[in-house]
């Protein structure tokens, strides 16, 4: 009896899920299609590369210096005195760390490409959250769902797909 009980109970519950769901009002976009319509955007991200690669080929010709050095040791370490060889162990360590702590600057967690993103193209995400947190609010969806990258929608309708009503409120004509 317990059981029919907890089953009648477990069925009520999928039917009430289930009408509460077919009521919900949805669309999808895509945010990444949204920002690369975007002109501020896409210079924002012209900039952080070229700076990116700019600080990449500084840190590519410090570890061009190091390389030499490494190899300049190697070819001499059996002709120098243990307090020479010391002396240049010591400096490789040193211009290995440096190194390291100049790629933490640039490219580390907070160093400054994020900085600099953060700076140039989070003002622009926001005004794209804005424009899709107004247009849900004005045609009452329950969810708005983004497909681009990082998460997986198996399907989607395109019909569903807003992006360009994004773009639209945004003021940017396709």
């Amino acid at each position: 009896m317990k059981l029919n009980k907890h089953f009648f109970i477990l069925l009520i519950s999928v039917v009430a899920f289930c009408a509460a769901q077919a009521q919900s009002k949805y669309a999808v976009i895509n945010t990444k299609y949204i920002l690369d319509k975007i002109p501020e955007y896409k210079e924002a991200d012209k900039k952080l590369k070229i700076l990116g690669d700019q600080w990449q080929q500084e840190i590519d010709s410090k570890q061009m210096v190091l390389d030499k050095m490494y190899k300049n040791y190697e070819g001499e370490q059996f002709m120098l005195s243990e307090d020479l060889r010391k002396k240049r162990e010591d400096e490789l360590f040193a211009k290995e760390k440096e190194l390291r702590d100049l790629q933490k600057k640039r490219f580390g967690y907070e160093g400054d490409l994020f900085k600099e993103r953060q700076k140039l193209v989070k003002p622009i995400q926001d005004k794209v959250y804005n424009a899709v947190q107004k247009m849900a609010s004005a045609r009452s969806y329950d969810f708005i769902l983004d497909k681009s990258e990082g998460i997986t929608i198996i399907f989607a309708d395109p019909k569903l797909d807003k992006s360009d009503d994004v773009l639209k409120e945004l003021g940017i004509n396709n």
